[in-house]
């Protein structure tokens, strides 16, 4: 059903809540309150200082207004509970002065003063309190719809003829004992009680979890029966002999994760592999290699990568690494010229670009290829599902290899990534040295500033990283633009200094990495642009400020730009306050033993750093919080499509297979 349907909402209205990916009615239904506000009347003899209350009453007497300077003004007045009289303080709300007439009933939330018997209200609303309890559901909102604007229009949805399909077989409602989904999506919409709500919020955690499973399960049986993909003879001596002309020793997991992606290109199963290993473990020469056997077997090769700094970077390395060799490669980037553009087309239609390397450049509509067999996504949790799928239709049906440098827990990675390979690099390469990882109070900054001087009187060179690019009215937190003040008064007279950060022209960018990794720049600063892919082996430390505004996955991964060769490195963490999820990282240079922790400690939202419903569809459902019900529908999952395609024409299963469907597209 149209939203414009529902009253209240317009053209106007309907362009708001496309912000907020609402586009349907079933969107806007699937649009679950974030919390709730519970709003019960607060018992006066129970109440201590400093509490939030809740109380209504009639107002008494003329409300006064003070002026107390030009910015800041308030209304006080006093109410009668029926049990106490209290004075009410409403600060900067002047405009409400006329409706707050005496003898008016009004409701008052905010903060109890004891001692002045009095209110700094932070909430107004005319009215007495319902004589029970009231469950209010909040909404994320954007500018120009309000909360209570958004609930109005579901609750007006709800009351419409919309079919409201169950995606969970009867028989798992009856084993869970689950509300079916109509109650469900009511009550936790206009929950009438805190038992109903808890009902309601599991039924629809449970349905979001088991349709993810499912549709893994879908997309793996799908795998198992392509048809299609590309069978290739692989040329194990040519590979082995470019193996040992690397300038460097392969570990033992590098070993074993070639030797399995090489055994996946040779099968006619299309390969659907992540490759994970720690910042700095050598994943990009384990994706090389892949790229030259699959060269070998006359097949073109893609590497995505998710900024220009990255690409860039594993183009200069490709091509210091296939000098010898008769790979044809190219970099495609937004910068790249049209001219540049038109011709590499040409020749990539025509099969004569053998490598190409770049961002989402690669995925452009006009973006076509000869012979495309192994499609890489670096850094692959940045990318949407539709990116990757898109670039994985460019070929007949390619190979996938996706690198990521943000370990994944096992128990996680076995659930999440059940229709993935997965392939794991711990082990670091020969004489890398482990970081050494120090934490540091504000106050502390005249050490840290002393460690950075030793550094740089050896010839090294730094990063510096603020959470900020300037000054967002926050003047606790760093920015670029104020460090860079500070670095040139400690040090501007024996060093040079730059900035970097993503507001910065792509070539600019470019340059000025370019002149840092050349030794002209001693320190650079900058924000998280720096996270993944720089790789200068004579940058010994990093500094990092407001430490405890970045999570544990980007502090490691912002760790990994330095120890990149046998120089002893250091990450320097500064916060205001200890925090013992930083402590952690002066334990611990383990990037699987980080994520463990963090899986374990982290609160509401995605170890990879992305809104969880953008990266895995779940809007209600918290992958990490509800983690045993997510292996229950796992297991559910994978006894159900059995029973699935054996009883396809039951109708009741019918809105089951049609959401499998529309996965089809993307695949």
């Amino acid at each position: 059903m149209d939203l414009e349907n529902i009253e209240g909402i317009g053209p106007k209205t309907k362009e708001l809540l496309k912000k907020l990916n609402i586009i349907n009615t079933g969107d806007l239904l699937k649009f679950y309150p974030y919390r709730y506000d519970i709003i019960k009347r607060s018992d006066l003899q129970n109440i201590a200082d400093g509490d939030k209350i809740i109380v209504d009453g009639i107002i008494e007497g003329q409300p006064t207004v003070i002026y107390i300077n030009k910015s800041l003004k308030k209304i006080i007045f006093r109410i009668n509970t029926k049990h106490t009289i209290l004075n009410v303080t409403l600060y900067n709300r002047i405009h409400m002065y006329q409706e707050l007439k005496c003898g008016k009933e009004i409701t008052i939330i905010g903060k109890y003063d004891k001692l002045k018997n009095s209110i700094v209200a932070s909430e107004v609303r005319f009215g007495l309190l319902p004589p029970s309890t009231k469950i209010e559901p909040i909404y994320y909102t954007t500018l120009g719809l309000s909360s209570k604007q958004i609930s109005k229009f579901i609750t007006s949805a709800l009351y419409t003829s919309y079919t409201f399909n169950s995606l969970i077989p009867s028989y798992l409602e009856d084993k869970y004992h689950l509300l079916p989904v109509k109650d469900a999506i009511f009550n936790v919409h206009i929950p009438t009680d805190i038992l109903s709500l808890k009902k309601a919020r599991q039924r629809i955690k449970y349905e979001e979890l088991f349709m993810y499973m499912l549709k893994i399960d879908y997309l793996k049986l799908k795998l198992e029966k392509t048809s299609n993909a590309i069978e290739r003879k692989i040329n194990y001596k040519e590979v082995e002999k470019f193996i040992e002309e690397l300038p460097f020793k392969l570990t033992m997991d590098q070993e074993i994760a070639i030797k399995t992606i090489l055994s996946d290109l040779e099968t006619k199963k299309r390969m659907n592999r992540l490759l994970q290993g720690d910042v700095g473990s050598g994943k990009t020469v384990v994706a090389f290699v892949a790229i030259y056997a699959n060269y070998l077997s006359g097949y073109q090769s893609a590497l995505m990568a998710p900024t220009e700094i990255l690409a860039f970077q594993h183009y200069k390395e490709a091509k210091k690494l296939f000098n010898k060799y008769k790979l044809d490669i190219v970099l495609l980037t937004s910068t790249t010229t049209s001219k540049e553009k038109k011709e590499i087309y040409e020749k990539l239609s025509n099969g004569k670009i053998d490598l190409i390397i770049g961002t989402q450049a690669l995925i452009q509509q006009n973006v076509l290829y000869k012979k495309l067999g192994l499609v890489i996504t670096d850094e692959q949790h940045r990318f949407g599902v539709n990116q990757r799928n898109i670039l994985k239709s460019k070929g007949i049906s390619p190979d996938v290899l996706s690198m990521s440098a943000t370990p994944i827990p096992r128990t996680y990675a076995l659930t999440i990534y059940g229709d993935t390979d997965i392939s794991s690099i711990k082990t670091k390469p020969i004489g890398r040295k482990e970081v050494i990882t120090y934490f540091k109070k504000e106050k502390e900054i005249l050490s840290v500033l002393e460690m950075m001087k030793s550094q740089l009187d050896l010839g090294h060179q730094i990063y510096v990283v603020a959470p900020m690019i300037e000054d967002e009215k926050n003047s606790e937190v760093e920015n670029v633009v104020s460090l860079k003040e500070k670095m040139t008064k400690a040090f501007g007279k024996i060093c040079n200094i730059a900035i970097v950060h993503g507001k910065l022209e792509n070539n600019e960018k470019g340059k000025i990495m370019e002149e840092f990794e050349k030794g002209k720049i001693n320190i650079l600063i900058s924000t998280t642009v720096i996270e993944v892919g720089v790789n200068v082996p004579n940058a010994s430390m990093i500094v990092i400020f407001n430490a405890n505004m970045f999570g544990l996955s980007t502090l490691h991964q912002l760790r990994g730009r330095v120890g990149r060769s046998d120089i002893q490195s250091y990450c320097i963490l500064i916060a205001k306050e200890s925090e013992e999820r930083l402590r952690m990282l002066e334990k611990t240079n383990d990037g699987f033993e980080i994520s463990e922790y963090d899986f374990q400690n982290r609160g509401e939202g995605d170890l990879f750093g992305i809104r969880q419903s953008g990266a895995l569809g779940l809007n209600m459902a918290n992958v990490q919080k509800d983690f045993k019900m997510l292996q229950k529908a796992k297991e559910d999952a994978e006894e159900f499509i059995n029973i699935l395609f054996t009883f396809e024409n039951n109708p009741e299963y019918i809105p089951i297979i049609d959401e499998l469907k529309k996965i089809d597209s993307l695949d």
